[in-house]
């Protein structure tokens, strides 16, 4: 038997966690597509490896899997719809009949909510075998109001009232973490997403300090309680300013310098919870893999870099599928990897450009400035975006209802 390279991975240590980052109604499906393009001589193993990382019927039968939870957002819940269109136009017309059909944004967050239900109800099983330590689904309040307090914590309520193992994804804004206090002072589990930067890893851990200081006062049972603090490695570097202030003042970075000043960040944060023994886990998303292609060098750093380390590690697809196929030129995972610094040499050129400042120092920014920040506001126009795609499609499903009724 062959281990995938994420079942390496998280023998580097047993605390690790691999997760599966989209809905868990595409799997089948997306494995499907893996195996029909497997290379001759390797289906078998790779039909077993995924089989191990989830299998919903093994899953809902006996609470076991690969994965230990899932994560989804908007972009991702729009996968689930797409690969499915027909299904999920009928039933959205279903929902439309039942509300009111004017409503477009209303229909839309009923059936956001019903892709989350559908996905915690695959790997219930899971949490209630664990004891409500694994099989969380991630279901996150709407991109588009990352700032407005009152209506992401009325949502992430909605979401949480859905099933014991949805866990309410936040984002990492001033308002966010208002919010995670107030989700955790109820005991309901948080994920905190599109933070990127040390500041705000420092503000999500203070609100669920304070959050759980609240809770404990009142009673609330915290035993199935979890905490994820999300860094969104390959976007910290690539989608916000780096780069565009690092060209502005004559700074010359390569992709591996980008990737560990990337790391640097998470490291930071890593090790600022373990020293004061905090119960919110990092959790590393956005990775990449570096691939020459046959005959080349393979790697992905954002994983290898932090190897050893009690994360949670969530991954999509498409990432999954180029480790697979990178599986023999990849090489072995360090477990002491997680203790390896990037050179200070580096660490003092990157600290030369102010956006790597506001990622890496503790004081680099305030809680105001969170949602401006680069990378941050850059996901979530993205995350936004494709929200608006899925409002699209659920107005497209409904005028075709009205056709009909007319």
């Amino acid at each position: 038997m062959s281990l995938h390279v994420l079942e390496k991975l998280a023998a580097t240590n047993p605390d690790c966690e691999i997760w599966w980052d989209s809905s868990p109604l595409i799997y089948e499906g997306w494995k499907a597509s893996v195996l029909k393009d497997a290379p001759a001589g390797k289906r078998a193993d790779w039909e077993a490896q995924l089989t191990r990382l989830f299998d919903a019927e093994t899953a809902s039968r006996d609470g076991t899997m690969g994965f230990r939870g899932v994560t989804t957002n908007p972009p991702l819940s729009l996968q689930a719809i797409q690969a499915d269109p027909a299904f999920w136009a009928d039933e959205i017309r279903k929902i439309a009949a039942e509300r009111n059909a004017d409503d477009i944004e209303d229909i839309y967050w009923a059936v956001y909510l019903d892709v989350v239900r559908r996905g915690a109800a695959m790997i219930r099983k899971v949490f209630d075998v664990s004891g409500g330590k694994y099989g969380y689904v991630s279901g996150q309040v709407d991109p588009r109001f990352v700032t407005d307090k009152a209506r992401m914590l009325e949502q992430g309520l909605q979401l949480a009232e859905i099933a014991p193992n949805v866990m309410v994804k936040i984002p990492g804004s001033k308002e966010g973490y208002e919010v995670i206090e107030e989700l955790t002072a109820r005991g309901i589990s948080t994920n905190n997403t599109t933070s990127f930067t040390v500041p705000q890893y420092v503000a999500c851990m203070d609100a669920v300090s304070r959050g759980l200081e609240r809770a404990r006062a009142a009673g609330i049972d915290l035993s199935k309680w979890r905490s994820v603090i999300t860094h969104m490695s390959a976007r910290l570097g690539n989608v916000g300013d780096l780069k565009a202030q690092a060209d502005a003042r004559g700074i010359a970075l390569s992709p591996e310098e980008i990737l560990l000043g990337e790391m640097a960040v998470l490291k930071r944060g890593y090790r600022y919870g373990k020293e004061r023994n905090h119960p919110s886990k990092m959790l590393q998303c956005s990775m990449r893999v570096q691939d020459e292609g046959e005959g080349g060098k393979a790697s992905s750093d954002h994983i290898a870099l932090i190897a050893g380390g009690d994360f949670v590690y969530t991954c999509p697809p498409g990432y999954i599928a180029q480790l697979m196929k990178a599986e023999g030129r990849l090489t072995d995972f360090d477990p002491a990897a997680i203790d390896t610094d990037a050179p200070a040499e580096l660490i003092e050129k990157l600290l030369r450009i102010p956006y790597f400042r506001q990622a890496y120092e503790f004081d680099g920014m305030k809680p105001e400035e969170f949602s401006h920040f680069g990378a941050f506001a850059a996901t979530a126009a993205e995350f936004a975006a494709a929200t608006r795609k899925t409002v699209d499609f659920v107005a497209q499903s409904v005028e075709t209802l009205h056709r009909r009724v007319a």
